[in-house]
């Protein structure tokens, strides 16, 4: 199973314009799903979802495209602290 934690990071990393506070979270429930949550410092937020979310969209279409190649799924969120 590829480590879809790394990709996600790997590519948020270059997004932001603080990339230490970059916290990215993956595990995996009992039907085989992979969960990827992202944290990233609030003023990056607007960053990481891009306009009318294509940004992030774009994340999760390149996690799923490595979990496709081995049959497995996973899922990308990203999590807003207030």
């Amino acid at each position: 199973m590829p480590d879809y934690r790394e990709l996600v990071e790997f590519i948020v990393r270059r997004l932001v314009t603080m990339p230490d506070s970059v916290q990215v979270e993956s595990r995996t429930d009992d039907h085989g799903v992979a969960s990827v949550s992202i944290r990233v410092a609030p003023e990056d937020v607007g960053r990481v979802i891009g306009k009318r979310g294509a940004t992030i969209n774009a994340v999760r279409l390149l996690a799923k495209a490595a979990a496709v190649k081995v049959n497995d799924r996973v899922d990308v969120d990203i999590i807003e602290d207030e």
